[in-house]
């Protein structure tokens, strides 16, 4: 049922190339706010300046509008709760870390980091919880004036409540934390820069997020948030706590958690392969959720319309990048031709054509789109399968050679060229019987003797329907090819 007053937020950093966890993340809150007719945030959380980059924001934006996903609140749109980068907020930050300090739920920490070690590792040694101890809790005045007379610089720290915290978890359940388990923790650096800890609940407080929906890995942080949200609004700054989905993690090869440095999980490189964005999201959507036990194949539309984040599995999702491209087929397949055909443009102009863009034929480029179809897993595999048709000559691969120039080659396709001389170019299907009788003539079934034929004519082993290839590329060019390989044999 459409619940207009849904408000769901997706927050990366822009930090290098987004990854594949991000965009199911991204792909999740935007199928919640489109499916409950509700409001999709995007914010970028950059307080990071070492790491964060403006090219990195910009890819940002640009996966985003590849993947087709719109947002209501953000960069480009605007909206009531502007700015919507973080590093354009911190005055913002900074009242509120103060307004908690003035009403007693955070203070100053002037514990150094060595200090802080030495206290953990006795803890440990101890058996008990090596946390933070509370050591600044309840500091006099004279304590902080003789640390400030050292020279100590202090960080901000939250003060968490003596007592259990438990909240029901969309797609986990009710999940309960130990005071012991979550400490005090830090929400303002020693230099005044405000923490992930504080920016990303204020952030979600004054934009009035309803669902967090982000991934497992921050499952930790969610006992911390729901304190401080307690006190944003004791302080009148929030309206309510929201609720908290924790997605499962995304796994790679040996079942570890698929992490950025993994090639398979950078977002480039399934658009440089020619990934459908409606292919790559169809097959995100299942690592965790799917629409029904026995389709895997389905639309965005669909999708949002039965979304439902209660239905996700929380147990890790496998990434399978067979079974990526074996959706992404699908998809390609599920195309009008004619969108096809201009979604491959890329592919058949320089950098990626090895031909001389005067030598593209967009005729013949129209009547082999079809059959090329059928067949490609992925956009970018239609360079290798239409450029027999755009070369002065055919690409000389070697392991193909060696397979199909078998001894006996060389007297096969010379029947073959005899038979092809005399067809009807007008019709693989005469072509084909061509073929098929110059294979009879030397005991060879048709998928024996078409092998020198097509990589005579085309190169390699494999490619597309090899007599309508044939036809597409004709007669004067094909002949002078099976020559060409005669004159090599």
């Amino acid at each position: 049922m459409a619940n207009a007053n849904v408000r769901v937020r997706f927050c990366p950093s822009p930090t290098g190339n987004p990854h594949v966890g991000l965009v199911r993340t991204a792909l999740f809150n935007w199928a919640f706010a489109r499916h409950h007719e509700g409001t999709l945030v995007f914010r970028i959380e950059d307080t990071d300046a070492a790491r964060d980059s403006e090219e990195s924001y910009n890819q940002l934006l640009d996966s985003m509008r590849w993947l087709g996903f719109d947002w209501d609140e953000g960069p480009e749109v605007g909206g009531p709760h502007a700015p919507y980068r973080q590093s354009q907020r911190m005055d913002i930050y900074k009242g509120i870390a103060q307004q908690l300090q003035d009403a007693g739920h955070a203070y100053h920490c002037y514990c150094s980091t060595e200090e802080l070690d030495v206290r953990r590792e006795a803890a440990r040694a101890a058996g008990k919880p090596s946390g933070y101890d509370g050591h600044c809790r309840d500091l006099t005045d004279e304590q902080k004036a003789a640390y400030v007379a050292e020279g100590r610089t202090p960080i901000v720290r939250f003060r968490m409540p003596d007592e259990a915290i438990t909240f029901d978890d969309l797609v986990r359940g009710e999940i309960t934390y130990l005071p012991e388990n979550v400490p005090d923790y830090g929400i303002v650096r020693a230099n005044g820069a405000p923490l992930y800890t504080l920016v990303n609940p204020v952030d979600d407080a004054l934009m009035e997020i309803t669902h967090v929906l982000r991934g497992e890995d921050l499952l930790s942080s969610t006992p911390r948030q729901i304190a401080l949200y307690k006190a944003l609004i004791e302080l009148g700054i929030a309206k309510e706590t929201p609720a908290f989905g924790h997605l499962p993690y995304v796994m790679g090869e040996g079942n570890k958690k698929l992490s950025k440095r993994d090639p398979e999980s950078s977002l480039n490189l399934y658009r440089e392969r020619g990934f459908l964005p409606e292919g790559l999201l169809n097959y995100l959507s299942l690592l965790g959720w799917s629409l029904s036990a026995d389709r895997d194949i389905f639309t965005i539309g669909e999708m949002v319309a039965a979304f439902d984040v209660t239905d996700v599995n929380p147990n890790p999702a496998r990434f399978d990048l067979k079974k990526c491209e074996a959706i992404n087929a699908d998809h390609i397949r599920l195309l009008d031709v004619k969108d096809f055909t201009e979604r491959c443009a890329p592919w058949l102009k320089a950098p990626f054509a090895p031909w001389a863009p005067e030598d593209f034929d967009e005729a013949k480029w129209q009547v082999i789109a079809p059959y090329a179809q059928s067949r490609l897993k992925v956009l970018s595999e239609i360079t290798d399968n239409v450029d027999f048709l755009f070369l002065p000559e055919p690409v000389f691969d070697e392991a193909s050679w060696t397979k199909a120039m078998k001894e006996g080659s060389d007297a096969l396709l010379r029947t073959a060229r005899e038979k092809l001389d005399a067809a009807d170019w007008s019709s693989p299907e005469s072509l084909k019987e061509a073929v098929l009788a110059a294979g009879e003539e030397h005991g060879l079934k048709l998928g024996k003797a078409q092998a020198p034929v097509r990589v005579a004519v085309t190169g390699r082993t494999v490619g597309l329907p090899l007599f309508e290839s044939l036809q597409i590329l004709g007669k004067e060019k094909a002949l002078p090819r099976i020559d060409a390989a005669l004159a090599k044999l």
